[in-house]
């Protein structure tokens, strides 16, 4: 099956979701390429990056399950290849 790179951006703005989040992001860590995380404690929310390479339904089931998560904002980009 075709696979796609895809950026998962994620805004953490409940800190009680990151335990669950990081559980989530483990599950899927054999597509993932790199993450990067920027606390930004003048706001009180953390800001993630994440690059991975799988076949879109599986991007879109990670994104699904981030984004159902209680304080958590998900937005996905597909590259065109």
């Amino acid at each position: 099956m075709e696979t796609r790179v895809a950026l998962i951006g994620i805004i953490i703005e409940d800190l009680e979701a990151v335990e669950k989040l990081n559980l989530i992001l483990h599950e899927y860590g054999q597509y993932i390429i790199g993450r990067m995380g920027i606390p930004y404690r003048e706001k009180d929310i953390n800001i993630i990056s994440v690059v991975i390479d799988a076949n879109a339904d599986i991007i879109s089931t990670l994104a699904g399950k981030l984004g159902m998560q209680k304080g958590v904002n998900v937005k996905t980009v597909y590259s065109k290849k």
